[in-house]
């Protein structure tokens, strides 16, 4: 076995000697059984009992590092909190993450048990398992640690933890009071999390705001990002015949719902992917500064669409940074009648498209959603927001049944914040390398509640690898990423705000 060890042995605000480098290692080592320890819990947020299991775990191993920690009751699932006595006169740092998992298909795993981390290293394109006792001697960063939630939150939780552990063996003296607080229902779309946030604002109360959630720049290098897409979703669904009819019996006379919603879903963009309904992109504007933050990201589009297998991508941006400052307009499920070895010549009686809108901060989810339903009705359409009734079905020639999600909202920090700058300024030294700045990510986290209720600045510090597979089967951390995470917890909470 090649034997490659962690290289984490320069520390910015402290000398490194032997001891302390047998330190760092050995919470490598210790953070890998942690980590297995909290995955086992299965974390399901639609599982009460598993919600309640994850929080004793979470109340045991806080209180051990000398936290004071609460329970917080919610309209849901509870939230964890935790902080360390507070001393005036010092910033307060609240860093978020959550521990509730995506479900888990185990038949998708390539192992028995997605809650029972196993052990790999690469082999070819592929993955062989190993032994966790070989990790006693040898710590190989290209190894990877499988299991549901590994990345996606627990694994950074834990390094949080972890980072704790050595800067107690540090004697490091802490220039921040620190709050963590620990979603339940992140997978869920974090529904109690707004009026918990007003509920518990006092307890909250902090300078800024650091999420850890979601993986680092696919260039592996460290990485700050301002500012997440909000979501909101919507379903479509139309109306041919009252139940499926003969195909060559009713076809070319029954008008056919799946044709209904694909003329009308076609007609939402342009052939380059270009939302076409009036307003959908009022407001946004993108200044040369701005555009030369989004180009100085190390994207690789070639390897982008190699990775996608795509020839070309869709053109709302002219590339991948600056498509993610609109807000998108995405299918993401279509359902008519049967498919593959179950078709059937038939006339469906309805089909379904489910969309998503991702947003940004200059677009309002309501206002989106609008603007969908007001070109949907531009189209002849009767909407309706339950199954029609008979008088309407015979009444109008194209209905549409319309239902739609709450909204999650986009939030972004302006670049030349200080405590960004203080971020940026830390992983940069510690790191001794360039960071990554990321105006917008695509994806969702349910931090606008934090901002609009406690009016501070947030920022995503990523720490897991870019292809963790995270909501997927094979979900994983790399070993590498477990140093990573410990030394960037370690020189966030141990240098002074400037």
């Amino acid at each position: 076995m090649k034997k490659i060890i962690i290289c984490l042995l320069a520390m910015a605000s402290v000398a490194i000697n032997a001891q302390e480098k047998a330190q760092l290692e050995s919470q490598i080592r210790h953070s890998i059984d942690e980590i297995r320890d909290f995955v086992s819990i299965p974390n399901n947020a639609s599982d009460h009992a598993d919600i309640n299991r994850n929080l004793t775990w979470l109340t045991k191993k806080f209180t051990e590092r000398g936290f004071n920690t609460s329970v917080l009751p919610t309209s849901g699932e509870s939230l964890f909190f935790a902080t360390l006595p507070i001393i005036d006169g010092k910033p307060t740092i609240l860093f978020y993450m959550h521990f509730d998992g995506q479900p888990v298909d185990a038949s998708k795993w390539d192992q028995k048990n997605p809650y029972q981390v196993v052990l790999k290293s690469p082999e070819g394109d592929t993955f062989k398992n190993e032994l966790f006792e070989d990790l006693n001697t040898d710590l190989n960063e290209e190894w990877r640690l499988f299991g549901r939630s590994t990345s996606d939150d627990k694994g950074p939780i834990v390094l949080l933890l972890n980072a704790f552990d050595l800067l107690k063996k540090n004697n490091a003296t802490l220039p921040f009071n620190v709050k963590i607080i620990l979603d339940s229902e992140e997978e869920n779309g974090s529904k109690p999390l707004p009026n918990a946030v007003k509920e518990y604002r006092e307890l909250l109360e902090s300078d800024f705001l650091v999420i850890n959630d979601g993986p680092v720049h696919s260039s592996g290098k460290p990485t700050i990002v301002y500012g997440c897409r909000g979501i909101t979703t919507m379903s479509l669904t139309t109306y041919g015949p009252i139940k499926p009819q003969h195909s060559g019996h009713y076809g070319n006379y029954a008008p056919n719902p799946g044709f209904q919603l694909s003329e009308l879903l076609a007609s939402m963009k342009d052939k380059d992917g270009k939302v076409t309904i009036d307003g959908y992109y009022d407001g946004i504007t993108i200044n040369e500064e701005t555009m030369a933050i989004l180009k100085n990201v190390p994207d690789d589009a070639a390897n982008i669409n190699k990775n996608l297998q795509i020839k070309a991508p869709e053109k709302v941006g002219s590339f991948y940074q600056e498509a993610l400052q609109y807000p998108s307009l995405n299918i993401r499920g279509l359902s008519s009648g049967w498919v593959g070895e179950e078709a059937r010549t038939i006339v469906p009686e309805s089909a379904t498209a489910e969309l998503d809108l991702r947003l940004v901060p200059e677009s309002d989810g309501a206002r989106l959603k609008s603007l969908v339903k007001k070109h949907i009705e531009a189209q002849g359409y009767f909407v309706t927001t339950k199954e029609p009734t008979t008088e309407e079905r015979l009444k109008h020639d194209r209905v549409i049944k319309i239902t739609e999600s709450g909204v999650t909202d986009a939030f972004r920090t302006d670049l030349n914040n200080t405590y960004g700058d203080f971020i940026l300024n830390t992983l940069q030294k510690q790191f001794q390398e360039d960071v990554v700045q990321i105006r917008i990510m695509g994806g969702t986290v349910p931090i606008a509640p934090f901002i609009n209720e406690l009016k501070i600045p947030a920022f995503i510090v990523p720490m897991v690898n870019p292809d963790n597979n995270q909501h997927s089967p094979n979900e994983n951390l790399k070993i590498s990423q477990i140093g990573y995470g410990i030394r960037t917890f370690y020189s966030l909470l141990s240098t002074p705000l400037e």
